[in-house]
Formats: C-alpha cells, structure tokens, sequence
C-alpha cells in the first residue's frame, strides 16, 4: 500500500563528477522543489544554475507542475546543476515518451562528455609543460 502512495518516477543525472537522483512525484501537484533536503533556491543561490536546472520543465510548459525531489553529490554547483538538468530531462521522458524529441531536440538527453583531463607525467599539468630554458 505505500508503494502506490509514494508514486515518483526517477531520472538519474551526471555532469563531470557530480550525480544527482532525481524524482518526479505524479500525485502532488505543489511545484516544490527540495535538493539534499533543502530548498531548491537555498541551494542554489545563483539564479543561473537554477535556471539552467530548471529549464527542461520550463521547454516542456511543465514549471510548478510536479514535486521534485533531488538527491545530489560529488562535484560542484554548476556540475550539480547540469547533472539534475539531465535528471529531469530523462525522467520527463519516462513520464512521456512523446517528449522525447523536444528534449532531444533542446539537447537535453546528451550527457556531457567534458570532463578534466589527467596529468601527465613529466608536465606540469594534463598539457602544460615545464617552461624551456636554453642555457
């Protein structure tokens, strides 16, 4: 019985080193918005990582719709944000197949491969080198 009580449907999100879990709950209709149990706007206090998190709901007319909650670790907040973009993109899809092409379409579901590249030895880091001397 609690099972159907607690209706979500999950999209997980990754971005540089940073994952977040996000869940999509279908039978509460109050638009809020929790990540790692605090408010969304507490979170991220910078109004561009919100609107970057937020914008596949915004794309799709979905904004305030649902309740949202996000479980996020590892990396920082502009990784974060980008992983729980992709999050909502994904679980949005799994709501509705027939958002599949505007998500795409907006590149919402294409992760982002960029990640930092590793040092190399004899460099300084992955493509710097130690500086030339002559003599």
């Amino acid at each position: 019985m609690a099972e159907e009580q607690a209706r979500y449907i999950e999209g997980v999100g990754r971005r540089k080193t940073a994952t977040a879990r996000v869940r999509i709950y279908l039978d509460v209709k109050d638009g809020e918005i929790i990540v790692n149990n605090r408010p969304f706007e507490t979170y991220f206090p910078r109004l561009r990582d919100r609107l970057y998190a937020l914008e596949p709901l915004k794309v799709a007319g979905l904004e305030g719709t649902f309740r949202i909650t996000i479980q996020t670790k590892g990396g920082g907040i502009s990784g974060q944000a980008g992983a729980i973009r992709l999050g909502i993109a994904r679980a949005l899809v799994k709501w509705d197949e027939n958002l599949r092409p505007l998500m795409r379409q907006h590149g919402f579901l294409t992760r982002d491969p960029r990640a930092k590249e590793r040092k190399k030895y004899g460099l300084k880091r992955a493509r710097k080198a130690p500086q030339y001397t002559k003599r």
